[in-house]
């Protein structure tokens, strides 16, 4: 276990990360291009214009981290914990998301165009202003998530919680959605189903 160390500018490309355990570390300029990890534990770190380009992260956690000016281009998560993490200003697409537990993290503003998140734990999320134009949130948790303003255009929602969606503060443009999700939808906006 590494706790409280500093990497500046290291060049870590390639490299398998295995499943080190990291805690309140941080990551500034690092190269973490087509890096690969299988059930690595990052917890409190802080990532500050690292590259995780082309990387691959299978069932490892970072919880509680922040990504700030990041780039994930074709980054992969499966069945990764991101818990309470947050991302500002980071380069998101594309991006390749399988299940997984993203309870409690903030991606308000990001453009997550065509992103699928599918199967994936979002609860209490913070999606507000995001841009998810096109991808899918199919049998999603998004329970208690904050969606105001964002854009959900052409996205596929089929079997998600839509119980914290105000359509009235959203982009639904050709959204598909179930018809029991069009109940919940009905009900939000005040009518009387009979």
């Amino acid at each position: 276990m590494v706790e409280d160390e500093s990497y500046l500018g290291d060049d870590w490309y390639g490299e398998d990360l295995g499943d080190r355990v990291y805690t309140r570390c941080f990551f500034t300029n690092v190269d973490l291009t087509e890096a690969v990890s299988r059930g690595a534990v990052f917890t409190e770190c802080s990532f500050g214009g690292v590259r995780f380009n082309a990387s691959r992260h299978e069932d490892s956690a970072f919880l509680r981290c922040t990504f700030d000016r990041c780039n994930l281009f074709e980054a992969s998560f499966t069945g990764c914990k991101l818990v309470g993490s947050t991302f500002t200003e980071c380069d998101l697409r594309p991006l390749t998301v399988s299940g997984g537990d993203w309870s409690f993290v903030t991606l308000a503003r990001a453009d997550l165009r065509g992103v699928d998140f599918s199967g994936t734990r979002m609860r209490e999320a913070d999606l507000s202003k995001a841009d998810l134009t096109g991808g899918s949130l199919t049998g999603v948790d998004l329970s208690g998530a904050r969606l105001a303003g964002v854009k959900l255009g052409r996205c596929d929602l089929r079997g998600s919680d839509l119980s914290a969606l105000d359509p009235r503060d959203a982009d639904l443009r050709d959204a598909v959605i179930d018809p029991e999700q069009a109940l919940v939808v009905a009900r939000s906006l005040g009518l009387q189903i009979r």
